[in-house]
């Protein structure tokens, strides 16, 4: 190891800097001479929380300023929650290292009640993301979805407040924010199938600086990272971003890949279900396999239908 100091960029959310002081102590554990700064920066989608994402210029908002800080040299790695992360990268930038994922599922976060199917007929739930509205209400189309925008602490202190009979969030943000017991139980993936790389971190650094590159190798998960680049190629194959009611899910037994895909429209009238297995070191291939699968169902009609529904609604995917 030649490189002594490591300026790490992140969000500047609460959950954002939670995860890149976990990557920090990573990196303290494998380096103990190593020391780590964290440059904390206010991202566009940070600053615009009622403006929709895909007015934004789509998930790029989310790490655009941070790119920019790797790209002047102001910081030599970033880290982002990978359902965050555009499906291309600036060609001086690259993606080495996914670490080891988190729990994926989503988690039922209410005060009242125990489960989804506890909720009393026409329950009022709050979540930011389409992809959980669509399939929400394919699981109970009483229930009455409404957008829920802000940090985590945003939105269990709306909770609390009473705007809402139950919040959904991504289990792995609670559980890094030690919040764990707000948690009243998990979805399963057949009821509520997870966005692409929801649960991973990933590291983003220079392609150039291949000492950087040397560095953080030891954080990368080989299992994670192949079950993301599965998920990634899905949602690159239909174009699905944040802002769509796209779900993919890739997990590895036995040596064996199997990716899930779910579509689901609107009403959750009509729901598209894909799965498909096979060896991870495709991964790629299979992603576009079951993104072939999907489109042979009907997803890309659908998913072209909800576009214009995204705009107006500031929907976005977020923990």
């Amino acid at each position: 190891m030649t490189k002594r100091h490591l300026v790490i960029a992140t969000r500047n959310s609460p959950l954002a800097l939670v995860q890149a002081e976990l990557v920090k102590q990573l990196l303290l554990s494998h380096y103990p001479h190593l020391t780590c700064d964290l440059l904390g920066i206010t991202t566009e989608a940070d600053k615009k929380l009622m403006v929709a994402v895909s007015a934004m210029g789509g998930k790029g908002s989310f790490v655009k300023e941070l790119e920019e800080a790797l790209l002047d040299r102001r910081a030599d790695i970033a880290v982002h929650s990978m359902k965050d992360m555009p499906m291309r990268l600036p060609s001086e930038l690259c993606l080495p290292v996914i670490s080891k994922r988190a729990d994926p599922r989503d988690v039922f976060v209410a005060n009242d009640y125990r489960s989804f199917d506890a909720l009393p007929q026409n329950a009022i739930v709050g979540t930011s993301s389409l992809r959980r509205q669509t399939q929400l209400r394919a699981l109970r189309s009483d229930v009455i979805v409404k957008p829920l925008r802000g940090n985590i602490q945003t939105r269990l202190r709306r909770l609390d407040e009473g705007d809402f009979d139950a919040i959904i969030l991504a289990g792995a943000g609670l559980i890094r924010m030690n919040l764990q017991n707000r948690i009243a139980s998990y979805f399963d993936c057949e009821s509520l199938l997870p966005s692409g790389g929801q649960g991973a971190l990933g590291i983003e650094c220079r392609a150039d600086d291949q000492s950087v590159q040397q560095l953080i190798a030891p954080l990368n998960h080989r299992e994670s990272a192949a079950c993301v680049l599965a998920e990634r190629a899905v949602c690159e194959a239909l174009g699905g971003g944040c802002s769509s009611p796209l779900a993919v899910f890739a997990a590895i037994h036995h040596r064996v890949m199997t990716v899930q895909g779910v579509v689901a429209n609107l009403l959750g009238t009509r729901r598209l279900h894909s799965e498909i297995s096979g060896d991870p070191e495709q991964a790629v291939h299979l992603g576009i396999a079951l993104a072939r699968a999907l489109k042979e169902k009907g997803a890309e009609k659908i998913l072209a239908e909800c576009m214009p529904h995204t705009g107006g609604l500031g929907w976005r995917d977020q923990s």
